[in-house]
């Protein structure tokens, strides 16, 4: 990016996949080449290479790459065997995915709230999601804590709520790979884990792609028997389990491998800008914090305003050529597609009122100081007028 074309009020990109293109630059088009040449495009020997990779970075036993996020989390669940009559705890504000899947099997999601410090679901609301399940006649299975924006849930108190009730932990950490909790990296934590690898996650590859994480020997080789149809290892034509087709491919696991070798690097820039919009917005917006000693990769970095401000400020900074987004102006409980679904005693307030007050600004591990200070001194001219 040349900086100077963003300093003039010309558009500043939300997320800058084209910086990180150009620092990558030939590795790409070379992995990418390989796989062109060698012709095995799926399941290709840069899937078991990056699965190998991911195990390295985060710790997990098994890694199985999969065609998406989503499907990495539906895996689990069918993999878990869980349907009809069953219910799977998940916050209301996140993105569809996580209830989505839980739909889809046959089962029921059940929504909980999140706290309003971490947008993380709150453990208390989890607790009483459970006996929500249970007055409707439902089996509690699973739960589904989503790692938002990229900071982890509290998975401590998380798990200590499962395990007393005998749930199932589902990690989403959709938008959050490579971030900590108490020293801990997620992939690492719950029964099983699942990622993204969309193109504006943290590690994002150049298309659709996910993967699933667990220490679980048997769970594993259920999940990669379901992402082939179900197959059996030794006669894919003698299908075990009915499965769906979710797999990656080997193009972006080849895409992947590259990036993974600078996403430390990343981390670490990523860390820097949510630092310096923490201290040039600190008194005019409630910027996001991170808690339970641990480390966020920063997938959004979403602030919290006054009731009213919200639109006033997207325009403002629209007319400067500054993006927002809002993440997410509607809960599940009140989508169309969810709406009839249970939702915890007490209701969801905190998200209710999160969807009226949060917004996005653009973060990424390549935005310069000095753009980023012309986003800040845009931010707080806005909310000052």
């Amino acid at each position: 990016m040349n900086q100077h074309t963003r300093l003039d009020g010309s558009p500043i990109p939300f997320i800058d996949v084209a910086a990180q293109r150009r620092r990558l630059g030939s590795a790409i088009d070379d992995a990418v080449g390989r796989v062109l040449a060698h012709c095995q495009f799926i399941q290709g020997p840069e899937v078991r290479a990056l699965e190998a990779d991911l195990a390295a970075f985060c710790g997990a036993k098994h890694v199985i790459g999969c065609s998406s996020g989503t499907d990495a989390l539906l895996l689990v669940l069918m993999a878990w065997q869980i349907g009809p009559g069953d219910a799977v705890i998940c916050p209301a504000f996140t993105f569809c995915a996580t209830a989505e899947v839980v739909a889809l099997i046959g089962a029921t999601p059940v929504m909980a709230d999140v706290a309003a410090g971490t947008f993380n679901l709150d453990p208390a609301s989890f607790e009483r999601a459970i006996a929500t399940a249970k007055q409707r006649g439902l089996k509690p299975k699973a739960v589904i804590p989503v790692d938002l924006f990229g900071l982890p849930a509290d998975h401590d108190a998380i798990a200590a709520i499962a395990t007393a009730h005998g749930i199932k932990v589902l990690d989403d950490a959709a938008q959050a790979f490579g971030a900590t909790y108490r020293g801990r990296k997620l992939g690492t934590l719950g029964d099983a884990t699942a990622t993204s690898f969309f193109p504006a996650k943290p590690l994002g590859c150049y298309g659709d792609g996910g993967a699933v994480f667990t220490d679980d020997d048997a769970l594993a080789a259920r999940v990669k028997s379901l992402r082939v149809h179900g197959e059996n290892a030794g006669d894919k034509y003698d299908a075990l389990h009915i499965g769906i087709t979710g797999r990656l491919d080997s193009i972006q696991a080849a895409v992947l491998i590259e990036k993974l070798k600078i996403f430390a690097d990343e981390i670490v820039a990523r860390q820097a800008v949510a630092a310096r919009y923490a201290e040039g917005l600190a008194g005019v917006a409630t910027t996001p914090r991170t808690g339970n000693e641990s480390t966020s990769v920063w997938a959004q970095y979403t602030i919290r305003l006054e009731p009213g401000q919200r639109d006033a400020l997207g325009t403002a900074l629209k007319a400067q050529g500054i993006p927002t987004a809002i993440y997410y102006a509607k809960p599940l409980h009140r989508q169309a597609a969810y709406r009839h679904y249970p939702v915890a005693d007490g209701g969801v307030p905190v998200s209710d009122r999160l969807a009226e007050e949060v917004i996005s600004l653009p973060m990424h591990a390549y935005l310069e100081p000095a753009v980023q200070d012309r986003i800040i001194e845009a931010v707080r001219r806005a909310l000052a007028g």
